[in-house]
Order: C-alpha cells, then sequence, then structure tokens
C-alpha cells in the first residue's frame, strides 16, 4: 500500500473514526525523524490513537524491528488494528492498556512515542526512562503548554541528554470559489530527548 522509502503516508490513506486521533502527516514525520529510527529497532508508542505512528515506525524498523502500540482506548486499539491490516504492518504488537500498567510488560526499547496520556504524561514519561536503553531516544508530541512543561520537568528530573523542544505550525492549502487559501493547524510541540 505505501510502496515509499520516506515516511509522510498522507492522512487520507488512514483508516479514521471520530474521537480516535491521528497524528498529522507533517508532524509525524518530524516525530520519525526525531527518534532516529534503524532496521532492527525496537519501538513502544505510548498512545497510538489511529496508529499513524505506529504504521510508520513499523515500516522503518522492519522486518526484525518491532512496535508495541499501546493505547487505553479500545476503539484506537481496534483502529490501529485495522491501519495495520491496510498496510500490511505485521511486525507490530497491539496492547489495551493504561500506560502505567502495561510498561512494567515491555521490553527495553530503542526508542518511545509518548502521545496521548490522559494527563499523565509526567508519570509516564518517569516510567518510559525505565525501559529505555542506553542512548535511546523518547519522543513525545503535545499541543497543550501545560503536558510541554510537565514533560521538561520528567526529563530534567531523570537527567535525559541532548533535549530538542520543537514547535510546528502547519497550513494547509484549501480550495475556495475565489482561489486557494491556507488554513492553519493547531501548533504541535514536539520533544525529543536520549538516554545518556
Amino acid at each position: 500500500m505505501w510502496n515509499c522509502r520516506t515516511p509522510g503516508i498522507p492522512d487520507e490513506m488512514f483508516e479514521r473514526i471520530e474521537p480516535v486521533p491521528i497524528t498529522k502527516e507533517e508532524v509525524r514525520v518530524i516525530a520519525l525523524s526525531k527518534a532516529r529510527l534503524k532496521e532492527g529497532n525496537v519501538v513502544i508508542d505510548i498512545g497510538c490513537g489511529s496508529g499513524s505512528i505506529t504504521i510508520e515506525a513499523a515500516l522503518q524498523v522492519a522486518p526484525s524491528g518491532k512496535v508495541y502500540a499501546v493505547d487505553q482506548d479500545e476503539n484506537a486499539i481496534k483502529l490501529t488494528r485495522e491501519n495495520a491490516k491496510k498496510f500490511t504492518v505485521t511486525n507490530i504488537e497491539l496492547i489495551h492498556s493504561k500506560a502505567q500498567d502495561a510498561m512494567s510488560k515491555l521490553p527495553a526499547a530503542d526508542a518511545i512515542f509518548i502521545g496521548g496520556t490522559g494527563g499523565d504524561t509526567y508519570d509516564i514519561i518517569k516510567l518510559a526512562y525505565s525501559k529505555l536503553k542506553k542512548n535511546a531516544r523518547i519522543v513525545i508530541d503535545t499541543i497543550l503548554i501545560e503536558t510541554m512543561y510537565h514533560s521538561l520537568k520528567a526529563i530534567e528530573e531523570t537527567k535525559l541528554e541532548n533535549v530538542d523542544v520543537t514547535q510546528i505550525t502547519i497550513s494547509k492549502s484549501k480550495k475556495v470559489s475565489t482561489g486557494t487559501m491556507m488554513l492553519a493547524r493547531n501548533p504541535v510541540i514536539i520533544i525529543s530527548a536520549q538516554k545518556p
């Protein structure tokens, strides 16, 4: 279905249902680049939502790597399963659970993505730290300033290194009767860091 070597599967190719969120294409591409994935990596995707990060990460680490997709919303797990089937991705394991309950059962990871956390980002980052291998990376996507604050606090307390905070503001074109206009999307903050 997606035969390109680059990430950036168009959003409209993914199965979607409301209100399960999707990490939009341009944000996803930057988040994936911050993880610096390689073939054979083990990846954890916390708050997988529609599975867009899960699917793209699985393609990046295939054939020998694996992605563990965690979400407490059963609809998100079902949707991620549908998208995995659609893109013929088989190197993922879906986990219907709160991140705090699932984390202890997961293997050490080369990269951890943290998206939807239900407001528990600080605690989840602290738990994720123990699952990161040496030199492994963590990537956090957020739209809330409070989540950014709690993320940076947890990163500082765990002494993660090479911290990078990037705010992305994207506008997409839309045809209207008189021409083309640009519609702004919500700004997204991507925080990435590395375990020493």
